[in-house]
């Protein structure tokens, strides 16, 4: 009896460590980057980008057009300033999801880009995954993907 008991106990012990080395142990640090980046990027923000993806990006837009970091900050130079009868555009991330492993985090999450126009607010959602990488003590984005949530039906 205090064999299986041992052995229970022993197999329960290494299960739990098992989980906890699969923690996330940046989900923080992650979920930071993540808010400070939409922050910045619901003001177009340059540097924001520039910080946020790296030089090798691989994006997957919501619309099915794959581009990298120049791209992005190419779209970014080339719009022109907001005119207040556009409206603005806040995003935020709900649902996050973070799996790491060592230098590498897969961020899962639901964007959330709520749109103010003369007073009238619209939401849209989308599903997005990106893929960070760590170097020099900094986390990057390597890969994204981003897919429109269907709005919901009328009832």
């Amino acid at each position: 009896m205090k064999r299986i008991l041992l052995s229970s106990i022993l197999l329960l012990s290494i299960a739990c460590g098992l989980h906890a080395q699969t923690a996330a142990p940046d989900a923080a640090e992650l979920t930071k980057f993540l808010q400070d980046f939409l922050a910045g990027a619901s003001k177009n923000d340059m540097a924001t980008h520039d910080r946020f993806w790296a030089d090798e990006l691989v994006y997957t837009s919501a619309l099915g057009r794959r581009k990298g970091k120049a791209d992005i900050m190419r779209e970014l130079r080339a719009e022109q300033t907001p005119k207040p009868e556009d409206g603005a555009t806040v995003y935020t991330a709900e649902e996050i999801r973070i799996q790491q492993y060592g230098d590498t985090a897969i961020v899962a999450f639901r964007l959330v880009g709520t749109t103010d126009k003369a007073g009238t607010k619209t939401v849209a959602n989308y599903l997005n995954t990106g893929t960070f990488l760590k170097r020099n003590g900094k986390w990057q984005v390597v890969a994204w993907q981003a897919t429109a949530m269907p709005k919901p039906e009328a009832k």
